[in-house]
């Protein structure tokens, strides 16, 4: 007899959840006041930037940008940018990949070039010798392109089908590509929010991340039971796949903690009958049982609804010796979850491939009023630039912002030597 009710699941997530939900609590120890149910975006005014720790400074790299959704840093330091919106923000998505270009060294974009236009919602960005990847709503798309063109000498062309929300829901497909660029994985969001429907039924690549080999062959699946893969990136270290996910909708109407996870091949993550493991869903049917003893426990726990669309590893040596290896997270938050748990991009300590630690806040104050439901913007991707400054993608503020630390009291951090693997302290 099915034992587990949805309030007795929720005191298990909290139980299990640990120094992630100490996050969603005031500086005091109290519950931090729910939301309104709506966000307002108000835009930066002048002079007003997010907030960054000491000896660090934010400054904008390049504004005016019409939704930037993700990042991608090419070796010479050009950055594209994928501009895209959902058809629920109730706005036209500008569907192009955008390169901006710092030409003077000044550490600002003064030139932008439209890349590629007319995409079908680009999220996913990957660069693999002369190929452009771009995971689209219902593709992965191959365009070809050298490193230093401004635009394209030719047609990209579909390598994957991939199951379309047709901008609804779960529509982004972020997508990375491996060390020895032998594969390319990309994940694919489930239609349902909290179970299955009639397209996940139908579709069996959804709630899934799929591998292929970079000319679209060879595809198979690496894990399922992802209710929302946010983002994908391979852990340099350990050589390990991470995803970031998004959680569904409880039965009583509160969310499941997102994660950051690895991705063991043929792992099955939960949704929709199970979270955290073996904790089953109370809506699951009997026959899942089976799969409810497999689901893998994820890593690291993140806040509920704080949407960690944004996944990097920083392997650079500009920021101090504590940040080296860790991944930095960017939390786009959401409607009707707490503003503290998320609306910020935090920093995650690694040791030997796995997190070592609890996540800390790294860039905040994109929260205006949080009793008005008021924000500045959202972070929604990260990138480290090639000098070794953090990149923040702001989906809501049209801005991409670039963090760099500068503290000329402070004793340099000794530089682990070339060829060494680097790992957090």
């Amino acid at each position: 007899m099915r034992t587990v009710v949805a309030r007795a699941l929720v005191l298990a997530l909290m139980l299990a959840l640990g120094p992630a939900l100490a996050a969603s609590a005031a500086p005091d120890g109290t519950a931090t006041p729910a939301p309104p149910a709506t966000l307002s975006v108000v835009g930066w005014p002048a002079g007003v930037v997010p907030h960054v720790p000491l000896n660090f400074r934010i400054v904008a790299f390049a504004r005016g940008l019409e939704g930037p959704r993700s990042l991608l840093v090419l070796p010479n330091g050009d950055v594209l940018v994928a501009e895209s919106r959902g058809a629920e923000e109730g706005r036209p998505s500008a569907n192009r990949v955008t390169l901006l270009r710092d030409s003077t060294g000044a550490g600002v974009a003064d030139q932008r070039f439209a890349l590629i236009t007319d995409l079908n919602r680009p999220v996913g960005l990957a660069l693999r010798r002369d190929r452009l990847l771009v995971g689209v709503s219902d593709a992965l798309e191959s365009c070809p392109f050298l490193v230093g063109q401004t635009r394209l000498h030719g047609e990209c062309h579909s390598i994957i089908d991939l199951p379309s929300a047709a901008g609804h829901d779960r529509w982004a497909r972020p997508i990375a590509v491996n060390a020895d660029e032998t594969r390319v994985v990309a994940g694919v969001g489930a239609s349902g929010d909290a179970t299955a429907d009639e397209r996940d039924r139908l579709e069996p690549a959804r709630a899934t991340v799929l591998s292929a080999r970079p000319d679209g062959h060879d595809v198979r699946t690496v894990a399922s039971g992802l209710r929302e893969p946010l983002a994908l990136a391979f852990e340099p270290a350990s050589g390990r796949l991470y995803a970031t996910v998004g959680e569904r909708t409880l039965a009583d109407g509160s969310r499941a903690p997102d994660f950051l996870t690895h991705l063991e091949d043929g792992g099955f993550y939960g949704w929709p009958v199970a979270l955290l493991g073996n904790h089953e869903d109370a809506r699951a049917a009997a026959e899942h049982s089976p799969l409810i003893a497999a689901t893998r426990v994820p890593d690291l726990l993140l806040p509920a609804g704080s949407l960690p669309r944004g996944l990097v590893f920083y392997h650079r040596d500009q920021f101090p010796k504590d940040y080296r290896g860790a991944a930095f997270v960017a939390l786009a938050g959401s409607a009707g979850a707490t503003f503290d748990a998320g609306f910020k991009v935090v920093a995650v300590p690694f040791a030997n491939g796995k997190p070592s630690g609890p996540p800390t806040d790294f860039v905040t104050g994109f929260v205006k009023d949080a009793a008005a439901g008021e924000v500045y913007g959202r972070p929604s991707a990260v990138a480290v630039a090639t000098d070794g400054t953090l990149l923040v993608a702001d989906e809501s503020g049209n801005t991409v912002w670039r963090v760099i630390f500068k503290c000329a009291a402070c004793t340099p951090d000794p530089v682990v030597p070339t060829g060494r693997p680097r790992h957090a302290h």
